[in-house]
């Protein structure tokens, strides 16, 4: 995987660009304008962050892994530490499936129905490859989402979840908080 130097990440024209930013130059973002990236983020191959509306806020300390897609006419939020596995899709918009409007990027608005809204992925959530997000979902702080998940609600704190649709599973442990206090400690040493 090859990514993209400091100089060729600041053409790209992103909203803002923290430090040891790696981005694979098979990366593809639309609205970069819109999508602000953090310190220590990693984008690998064949990701596409296609900011159509809302804001795009990526953290610190973030991998979104080979072919996952963040797509959406509303914010995307996700927070420190997180973990976006292998062909993870997140949507802040969808069209209307019911067949009392039309679908696809190339009909007139009024001709359509789509359902925005934004979406939360808290600190240290993990959700798992082949996932989907679904708009409107918080996925709360410390949470993991089991691969091949439909994620249609919300998921409380420290729980972990799975299946189609996602559902509680059982609670997480909560040393990764204890972990990243640690982590943070002796990396401010080290500064």
């Amino acid at each position: 995987m090859a990514y993209l130097s400091a100089e060729k990440v600041s053409y790209l024209g992103f909203k803002s660009v923290g430090f040891n930013v790696l981005i694979s130059d098979k990366a593809s973002f639309y609205g970069a304008d819109k999508i602000s990236i953090g310190n220590n983020v990693r984008i690998d191959d064949f990701c596409i962050l296609s900011a159509t509306g809302g804001e795009f806020v990526i953290g610190n300390y973030i991998h979104i892994a080979a072919y996952s897609s963040i797509i959406g006419a509303e914010r995307v939020d996700i927070l420190d530490f997180c973990n976006i596995s292998s062909r993870v899709s997140i949507y802040s918009s969808s069209d209307d499936y019911s067949g009392m409007s039309m679908t696809n990027p190339m009909v007139p608005a009024m001709y359509k129905n789509v359902h925005t809204a934004g979406v939360v992925i808290g600190r240290h959530v993990i959700v798992g490859c082949g996932s989907v997000v679904l708009p409107g979902v918080k996925i709360d702080d410390g949470s993991a989402i089991g691969a091949l998940s439909l994620v249609d609600s919300n998921c409380e704190a420290h729980g972990i979840y799975g299946g189609i649709p996602a559902r509680y599973i059982k609670n997480r442990n909560l040393e990764i908080f204890e972990l990243e206090k640690k982590f943070l400690s002796v990396t401010r040493s080290e500064i």
